[in-house]
């Protein structure tokens, strides 16, 4: 088996909307990959990236270096792709390149570190596999540049358009796919007759797909030998029905939806871990929470939300998070120094219980899980973590109208758990609800527009919008979702017609076109001239009914950064 399968997989991953057909391509791919392609596979589409080997800027000036193709043609040509990794594999001359074409390296470095009997047969044509690929990857990390150019034009000789643009993804580090994570566990299942949650457990937690075999990470894992292994996360859908669709409210237990970071907090054996939804192992990250760990029996696992605290808090049971972007502060960051740590201070809000005493307790009824939960939470005296508070409510609508204080709580709203529902893995409908506040909302006017990626990277669909300050336009965000193709294709129509300049990619339009602008959250940003920052910024619809003077102004976002924005410590 050969590169050349799982690149045909993730191009026609891209091709089809269809989740069906996606489904398909990935239960034909598993079937016919070999074991180490599978595991490389998996580990691919689980997030688990190799690391960047090559700048996508430098791949680009090699581009042109062996193409000889001048700066401004090449920059056309991404602008018009929209994608580097493709825009580079469709520059460079064909693989079997007629004479007169230029010439790339010869083909010798692609084996240089492989022992003989891993040397795949046919060499010419460079039936590599994934592993050998991505093996490679890893010797080529401390080698000089030059080494790693000859490499990577070695391959870009051998290897095909659609092959070349899978490489490109990965060498860049940029490496995406069109599928959901829980597809290939979905795919996984069917194929090895286990189930979705058996599957998608297994391959959790942090394991290396260069020490692991097929059968040793999904048919006969010793999930006992990783003591970091989270569950995956169970997620909620949103509510868009009314209430009174899901039964008699004493079958429910209703919480405030914080904004945080979810995450799993794990105990066992004495070692303490905690994990984002994200599968990403962040421990070091919250060295906080190590008095947590020493107030933790062993052998249990805690879902909850990695929270900020108001700078003086006392207890999370009288005071609520901060807004997320304080605690974005934190995040990203590889030195955690003494001030950020005192300016700000982390929290975990416990929402459900999924192991106690070493034994996964998953499907008992929620009810249960709270009450061991909340024995657990008695013997813990820590200002920083405590117990998801359960809302009293006797009929609908009175939680309906608790709803609305969402906001001044620093809440999204609330969640709503079925007491009788097991935890599930991804999302389900039924049982787990999110039923989020409504959106805030802004006029603006479209000032700039750039060619989207993808299957949108033919048209004009991220924008950047402008709210009025007196005689003149300020910016404030950009948003790339929310309309239909239909009028994503209107606004490409009218950004071709009434582009005024142009700077690389993104075109100056004329201000005449107003939308409504959703978002999350306000916060204020030394980093945008407008001084704030919009949280889940996107397009609510398009006002075509508004002219550019009824627009919303620099005031009026002022205004919501004062009405929601951060705010000194609220007691309960």
């Amino acid at each position: 088996m050969s590169f050349k399968l799982f690149s045909q997989l993730v191009v026609s991953l891209g091709q089809t909307t269809k989740t069906g057909e996606k489904l398909s391509l990935l239960r034909e791919y598993f079937t016919e990959a070999s074991e180490n392609d599978k595991v490389w596979t998996i580990a691919l589409f689980t997030g688990r990236r190799p690391r960047r080997l090559v700048s996508g800027n430098l791949m680009g000036q090699w581009c042109m270096e062996i193409t000889g193709i001048p700066g401004w043609m090449f920059t056309e040509c991404y602008g018009m792709v929209g994608d580097l990794s493709e825009t580079i594999a469709l520059l460079l001359p064909p693989r079997n390149a007629d004479e007169g074409s230029i010439p790339l390296v010869n083909p010798i470095t692609i084996t240089q570190n492989f022992s003989e009997e891993e040397i795949p047969d046919s060499i010419p044509s460079l039936q590599l596999t994934l592993t050998h690929l991505l093996n490679q990857f890893n010797l080529l990390k401390s080698v000089a540049e030059e080494e790693k150019k000859a490499f990577v034009l070695d391959c870009w000789q051998q290897f095909t358009i659609n092959e070349r643009f899978v490489f490109n993804k990965l060498m860049s580090a940029n490496f995406r796919v069109g599928v959901s994570s829980n597809l290939p566990v979905q795919a996984l299942a069917k194929n090895l007759s286990l189930t979705v949650a058996e599957v998608a457990h297994r391959i959790s937690g942090n394991w290396d797909p260069e020490q692991i075999t097929f059968d040793g990470l999904l048919l006969h894992p010793d999930l006992s030998t990783d003591n970091s292994k989270p569950y995956p996360f169970y997620l909620a859908y949103p509510l868009e029905e009314n209430t009174e669709t899901l039964g008699t409210p004493d079958e429910w237990q209703a919480e405030w939806k914080w904004d945080g970071i979810r995450g799993q907090v794990i105990k066992r054996k004495d070692e303490g871990y905690v994990w984002s939804r994200g599968e990403e192992l962040i421990t070091e990250k919250f060295p906080e929470f190590k008095r947590l760990f020493d107030l933790l029996p062993n052998g249990v696992c805690l879902d909850g939300e990695i929270v900020s605290l108001q700078p003086s808090y006392q207890t999370l049971l009288n005071a609520y998070p901060a807004p997320f972007g304080e605690l974005q502060k934190r995040i990203g960051r590889k030195n955690l120094t003494k001030k950020i740590l005192v300016d700000v201070p982390a929290g975990f809000i416990a929402y459900d219980l999924l192991e106690f005493e070493g034994n996964d307790i998953r499907m008992l009824p929620m009810e249960q899980r709270r009450k061991l939960l909340e024995n657990i939470f008695k013997t813990i005296n820590d200002p920083a973590f405590t117990l998801s508070l359960r809302i009293d409510f006797s009929d609908w609508d009175s939680l309906t109208e608790l709803r609305t204080q969402s906001r001044e709580k620093g809440a999204e709203g609330l969640m709503l758990k079925r007491k009788i529902s097991p935890y599930g893995t991804g999302r389900r409908r039924g049982d787990w609800w999110k039923w989020k506040i409504e959106p805030m909302t802004i006029d603006a006017v479209m000032i700039y527009a750039q060619k989207g990626s993808g299957r949108r990277s033919n048209l004009y669909t991220d924008y950047t919008f402008a709210v009025r300050d007196e005689d003149r336009l300020v910016p404030f965000t950009k948003a790339y979702s929310g309309l239909t193709d239909k009028e994503f294709a209107q606004v490409d129509s009218f950004v071709k017609n009434n582009s005024i300049e142009k700077f690389g990619p993104v075109r100056t339009v004329k201000p005449k076109l107003v939308f409504e602008i959703a978002f999350e959250g306000i916060n204020a940003s030394n980093r945008h001239k407008s001084g704030v920052a919009l949280r889940f910024p996107r397009m609510l619809r398009w006002r075509t009914d508004k002219k550019v003077d009824e627009i919303n102004t620099l005031d009026d976002l002022k205004a919501m950064l004062k009405a929601y924005g951060p705010k000194e410590e609220k007691n309960g």
